[in-house]
């Protein structure tokens, strides 16, 4: 049966992506790992970019980084350029849901609770990422990856209460920020459940990526514009490291391999970079911000640690 589909039939699996957990060789867990450990230390330094700069305007030099970095990354390989009409349309639903939406509301996230609070929520991103895979892909989760996402989301649990009582904000602050971290969320699944479908194996990774990303940057510098302003940059050095940063590490080097691991083990257990993000970042926020972990920290990493392995090393169901 086919499902709901972007643009293209959606790719059916062959026998090696069912049996043996794929999700638990190296040629996954390294490049998932890469990403966990940027993605963990994204959240401080998106801190240090809100205040001068109006949040749209640093969506939109990140994501220029990351475009001319993806475009030269493309041309390096030797990757054609050009696409049809249905990759651009591709491009734009990619750009619109993970390089506009998603980070405009994770900025204005930040602005309401700590960044710690942001990473926790985001760890969510594995329950729409399952609940969409299944929709739009087909794609079944076995009784372990449930009880693994189950493990783990109890730890996620512990996390959020625990940085929900450090918390500095009021509790309407605090409930718009959750509020804008959970849209990031829904956007960002949107974009994980593309990268399932032939259409995004249809064209080069680099090409794709680099004109997602140059289309998103021009989508938010249009939002910008129109609801901040013109253009404003701050010639702080801090900042213009973090834009650097982000863009071509947080942004053009983790999307890739991020992207590419979703196509080999579906969304669902791709998310799971995003459980133990909050882990990384407080683990970073202790080095660099003297953070001193509680009990319900400690609890929760731990549990988030356990449901990651059970979860990765479950086999995918025959359909």
């Amino acid at each position: 049966m086919r499902s709901p589909r972007f643009d293209g039939p959606v790719v059916t699996p062959g026998p090696a992506a069912y049996g043996a957990p794929n999700s638990t060789r190296p040629a996954i867990l390294i490049p998932l790992g890469i990403v966990t450990l940027i993605w963990g230390s994204t959240w401080l330094v998106i801190r240090d970019q809100i205040g001068v700069v109006p949040a749209s305007w640093s969506v939109s030099y990140r994501f220029l980084v990351a475009g001319l970095t993806m475009l030269a990354f493309a041309l390096a390989k030797g990757e054609r350029l050009r696409m049809d009409a249905r990759g651009w349309r591709f491009a734009a639903i990619l750009a619109a849901a993970q390089f506009v939406c998603n980070f405009n509301f994770v900025y204005r996230a930040e602005a309401h609770v700590t960044s710690g609070l942001v990473a926790v929520v985001f760890a969510l991103l594995v329950v729409p990422n399952a609940i969409f895979g299944r929709i739009f892909l087909a794609q079944k989760v076995g009784r372990q990856f449930i009880v693994g996402s189950t493990v783990a989301m109890a730890g996620v649990a512990l996390l959020f209460v625990n940085e929900a009582r450090v918390d500095p904000h009021g509790s309407t602050s605090a409930l718009i920020g959750i509020g804008f971290t959970l849209c990031a969320v829904l956007s960002a699944s949107t974009a994980n459940v593309m990268q399932g479908t032939e259409s995004a194996r249809r064209y080069p990774m680099a090409t794709m990526l680099a004109v997602a990303m140059l289309i998103g940057a021009a989508m938010d510098a249009a939002y910008a514009w129109g609801t901040a302003g013109p253009p404003v940059i701050e010639m702080r050095l801090g900042y213009l490291v973090g834009v650097l940063y982000l863009g071509v590490f947080a942004s053009a080097i983790a999307f890739t391999l991020y992207f590419s691991v979703i196509r080999v083990i579906g969304p669902a257990k791709a998310a799971y970079s995003g459980v133990l993000t909050p882990v990384i970042a407080m683990l970073l926020s202790t080095v660099f911000e003297g953070y001193r972990w509680s009990t319900l920290a400690a609890a929760g990493a731990v549990l988030a640690g356990i449901g990651l392995v059970i979860a990765l090393r479950a086999r995918r169901p025959a359909r």
